[in-house]
Parts: structure tokens; sequence; C-alpha cells
């Protein structure tokens, strides 16, 4: 007569529906012995399970240190954003804003290079930007993030660079795309395609806005 070996799974099975298991049969549990983990020796159940807890706790306590971080991270980019925004509201003189924005965003952000380009409905004077550029920036639904590759901004940036973000800049509630912002580092890590992009689509938006006090292009000053 054959005999029917139990599977691993069947006895997995067994022991998660029956748990008084090892009540009953107490010393089958101080006796078991299991394969250690990291070494070539076995060991009790009870170590087996203060070692699983152990690794769980030290997974655990380096998301806690992973979430901190990336909290410290938000609130330092919110206060240069807050900041950046003070900055860019007590500006007077609505002309000098295209090359504020520039600037301040460079101090504040600490950046190696930043290029801004608008059209249709602000004027800022670029006459390099061709209707490619505008109908590629145009079809971004938000910002672009990751390395430079052989995008064609490339040509407006003043100093080299390994990763970029591209946000195109739109006015609500009409929608229209106005420009862009091109912010540039030389850190390939600094603009990576996985990052959140938040706080750069409230760049472009509040950037939108400033420039929009700016004249209107001649053909539609009329």
């Amino acid at each position: 007569m054959t005999t029917r070996h139990l599977t691993a799974t069947e006895i997995a099975d067994f022991l998660v529906e029956n748990p008084s298991f090892f009540q009953e049969h107490a010393s089958v549990f101080a006796e078991l012995r299991v394969p250690h983990p990291n070494e070539k020796r076995a060991i009790s159940l009870g170590e087996r399970q203060i070692l699983s807890l152990r690794a769980r706790n030290k997974e655990l306590e380096q998301q806690l240190r992973k979430l901190v971080g990336n909290a410290r991270s938000n609130q330092k980019i919110g206060e240069q954003l807050h900041h950046w925004s003070c900055r860019m509201l007590a500006e007077p003189h609505a002309e000098q804003l295209p090359g504020h924005i520039i600037r301040s965003l460079t101090e504040v952000f600490d950046l190696d290079s930043i290029a801004l380009r608008t059209w249709h409905l602000i004027d800022c004077g670029h006459d390099d930007v061709d209707d490619a550029d505008i109908q590629f920036i145009s079809s971004l639904s938000k910002p672009y993030c990751g390395p430079c590759d052989s995008q064609p901004v490339l040509r407006w940036l003043s100093e080299p660079a390994k990763s970029l973000a591209i946000i195109p800049l739109y006015l609500q509630p009409s929608g229209d795309c106005v420009g862009t912002l091109v912010l540039a580092s030389q850190d390939e890590d600094r603009f990576s395609s996985d990052m959140e992009v938040d706080f750069l689509q409230t760049i472009g938006e509040l950037s939108a806005y400033a420039l929009s006090r700016l004249p209107l292009t001649p053909h539609l000053q009329a």
C-alpha cells in the first residue's frame, strides 16, 4: 500500500487552521529546529521568530527614516517656494519679471541653468522659438523630468546639463500654454523621471500668472 506524504502547503494549512497544535504538543515546539536564515546552523522556532521580528523592525525603521527625510525635503522646498513667491510678488515693475524669475529661481533652488520662453499671449522678446518647440511644449500635460537626451530646449541653456525639468506654463481658466520654464542641472539625479512634480507645477502656474502682467504680443493688442 502506497503511503501519501503531505505537501509543505498542506502542513502549513493544517498549522494555520489548528493554532492549538503546538500548545497541545509543546515538546515538539521546544525541540523543533529550523535553518538559520544567514548561518549554516539550526535554531529553535522561538529564535527564528525573534530574528524575523528584528529584520521587520529594521525594515520599518528604514522606511520611517525615508519618510522623515522626504518630509524634511518637502518642507525645505516649500519654504524655498514661498520665499521665491514673495520676491516675485514684491517686484513692482512687470517688465523685470522674466529676468527676476530666472535669477530668483537660480538662487533659491541652486540651479545651474534656467531658460524661460513665452509665446502667443505673452511677449518676452525671444525670437528663437519655432512651431516645433511650441507643439512639443504644448503637448506636455505636466512637467517633464529626466535626462537631457536630445531635447530641443537644450539650445536655450547657457550651461551644459545632465538632467532637466521642462515646465509648460498654462494660463487658467483658458488653459492656454503660453511658454515654458526649463530648469537644468549638471547633476544627473537632480531631475529624475520618477520624481514628484507638484512643486514644479506650482512654479509653472505662479510664473504664468506673474508673466500675464506683461503686455500682450503685438498682434493681440488690437
